[in-house]
């Protein structure tokens, strides 16, 4: 990884989404005990439900995030951690909980009211128009914008260079690193509230991996909130503010990145050692 993942990192650019005062919550230790939600930015609060007329897969599962915070869920295979970032979405019906952003109550929003409410997803899969350009793709991200969008897309470019570089060519010629960093640029078009990422890492090499993850980290300098899914649980909660480790659709360890990096039974679990 890149050093140290300090303060001083990131561009601190506020402007790309309307900054808010943290919140009060407050992590619990790595022990999988409740953790106070009430001013959460964004919460998916004691989550139940499956998918159509199926069982369970989420049982009283809990998971928030404050601005410029990245919170990171992490799992074995199987724990339902996409599945609750789908419900928080609004993809999964819930049959018990909530999910409040920005003090709203948006349970029963669609994804697409969502997204208009400020959140902006990025799926793990399906997510550029590959025969459309790098810079028609970003155009698309802000479609419920009805004001100039170039000074955005500026910033985007900022944040990723080689998109600039790029923004003639087809996505779908890209590199699988490149990709992403379109799929992330096409959801901060839109000025997103909180940025929800679905293992953004997936398929890619070390190297651009630790290119993502610094990208991501700046992104959250700007004080959007981050909330991702991520495969690859070490290197992920190295960068984390919090960390919810599931098992079984359920919360099993709540903490800081580091809290849960030094608690033994995560480490023994899920870190391989």
């Amino acid at each position: 990884m890149s050093d140290a993942y300090s303060d001083s990192r990131g561009n601190h650019d506020a402007s790309i989404v309307n900054p808010r005062g943290r919140g009060t919550m407050v992590p619990g230790k790595a022990t999988g005990e409740r953790v106070e939600t009430a001013n959460a930015f964004l919460v998916g609060d004691t989550m139940s439900g499956g998918y159509g007329q199926g069982p369970d897969i989420l049982h009283a599962c809990t998971i928030a995030v404050d601005p410029g915070e990245i919170a990171v869920i992490v799992g074995p295979n199987g724990a339902g951690k996409s599945t609750a970032m789908k419900a928080v979405f609004g993809m999964l019906n819930l049959r018990k909980g909530s999910v409040r952003l920005d003090g709203q109550d948006i349970t029963d929003l669609s994804p697409q009211d969502r997204v208009a409410q400020g959140m902006g997803f990025v799926p793990q899969t399906s997510n550029i128009f590959t025969s459309l350009t790098v810079e028609e793709n970003l155009e698309m991200g802000a479609f419920i914008r009805r004001d100039d969008i170039r000074g955005t897309m500026e910033q985007i470019y900022e944040l990723f260079p080689i998109l600039k570089d790029k923004r003639r060519q087809p996505a779908g010629e890209l590199s699988g690193g490149q990709r992403q960093q379109v799929a992330v640029g096409r959801a901060l078009m839109t000025k997103p509230k909180v940025l929800m990422l679905d293992e953004p890492t997936a398929g890619v090499s070390p190297i651009v991996m630790d290119e993502l993850f610094d990208r991501i980290i700046e992104v959250s300098r700007t004080g959007i909130p981050i909330l991702m899914v991520e495969q690859n649980a070490r290197q992920a909660l190295e960068i984390a503010d919090r960390g919810y480790v599931l098992v079984q659709g359920r919360n099993a360890h709540t903490g800081t990145g580091k809290e849960l990096l030094a608690d033994e039974d995560v480490r023994r679990s899920f870190l391989g050692g």
